[in-house]
Formats: C-alpha cells, structure tokens, sequence
C-alpha cells in the first residue's frame, strides 16, 4: 500500500499569510501610513466606539476606514455618515476573519497619500481574527461588561497578539458581575505588556484617553511599525 501524502496546509497559510503581512507592513510603512487592526466579538461596541474616537482626533490626523464584515455596508454608511472620513465596505464572501490579502484589497481602494492613518474593523468574532496577521501596524481588541471578565482566560490568543484591549460598556459594569481588577488580571497573565483602557463609548467616558494612545502611537510608531 502507498503511503499517505499529508499537507500540513494550515501551516503553509499561516506562513504565506506572515509573508504577505510584513510586505504591506513595510509597504505601508514607506507611505508613512500607520494601519490599527481593530477586533472583538460582535455587538461589543467597535463601531460606536470608532465613531466616537474618529470625532475625537480627525482634525490632527487623515483618517480612513475600512469596516470587514461577511455581508452588508451598514457599518460603513454609519461611520461615513457620522464622522465625514472615508469609508469602505469588505465583505469577505462567508470567511470569519481578514488575512492580509485581504486587507491588501482594501488598501489599494484607498488615495493613501490623502491618510496617515486606517483604521481597520475586522470581522467580529474572538478566534479566527486572532490567527492572520493583517500587516497592522497595532492590534486592539474591545472586550465588552456584558461579555464578562474571564474572556482572556477563554480566548487567550485574541489577548495575547494585542496591544491595547479597549473593556468597553463601563456604564452598565453595575449591572453584571464584573470585576474590572480581575479583569485587568486575566489579560496580563495572557500579555503582560498589553495596554488596558476602560471606556464607555456611549457616554464618552475614557475616549480622551484612547485617543491619546492612538495619536502617539500614530505619532512615534507610524514610521517603525
């Protein structure tokens, strides 16, 4: 009997993936363009969260958007709408996730001598996006109250890849059994270095300093990312 040929196909994605990912990196990286690669679960808030936070800083930064969802531009048509930026629509025919082909698409539909910064609205989901590197300069990712605080504990790679992890919804934190300590806690077992920012984006409360994070990144980093 011939033996079986195994592919180990996930691995070679993953390292074409990587591939592809660095060349944008440094492509995006010659242009002077810093590119956040922002994830969470769905319904956790990115989107009020970005409208919020593009307000906030869109007169000290060109901003740009591209909201990555499986079907629809309501999420375009809403930050296009709400903050004036440029916005485009991803649909990733049925897949949970952008890799860096993928982003790479979505760039090309960009003037990026118009922007310094794109931010990117990944799939909403806390496993898949977590996998493919999107040639980002930042990961964040918005953990939301009602999602409770052992998520890290539950998703460890989500938190482990981020930079920043956005705890989104604070306003209804006395509404659920949600420790914000232990939170905190749970993330840096996973990353110690990652940066927390607590916020409810609808109240505003936190969004100062979330944009303050984001310009100085945009800032120190942009040209090194």
């Amino acid at each position: 009997m011939n033996e079986v040929k195994v592919i180990e196909i996930k691995k070679s994605v993953f390292a074409e993936n990587e591939k592809d990912a660095d060349a944008l990196r440094q492509e995006l990286k010659s242009k002077g363009v810093f590119l956040l690669n922002l994830m969470s679960s769905p319904g956790s808030g990115k989107t009020t969260t970005l409208i919020q936070l593009i307000n906030k800083i869109k007169d000290k930064v060109r901003i740009a958007v591209m909201e990555a969802d499986i079907d629809s531009d309501v999420d375009a048509v809403k930050i296009k709408k709400a903050t004036g930026v440029p916005s485009i629509q991803l649909h990733t025919g049925g897949m949970c996730h952008l890799d860096a082909e993928m982003t790479r698409q979505g760039i090309d539909n960009l003037d990026l001598n118009e922007v310094d910064l794109v931010i990117l609205e990944n799939v909403g989901n806390l496993v898949c996006p977590a996998e493919f590197d999107t040639g980002s300069c930042r990961n964040a990712m918005i953990l939301s109250v009602p999602e409770g605080d052992d998520k890290p504990l539950k998703y460890p790679l989500m938190f482990t890849v981020c930079d920043l992890v956005i705890v989104n919804k604070t306003d209804v934190m006395p509404y659920f059994d949600f420790d914000l300590e232990r939170c905190k806690t749970n993330i840096h077992q996973r990353n110690p270095k990652a940066e927390v920012i607590p916020i409810s984006a609808k109240t505003g409360d936190g969004i100062d300093r979330l944009a303050t994070w984001l310009l100085q990144e945009v800032n120190v980093d942009k040209l090194r990312c």
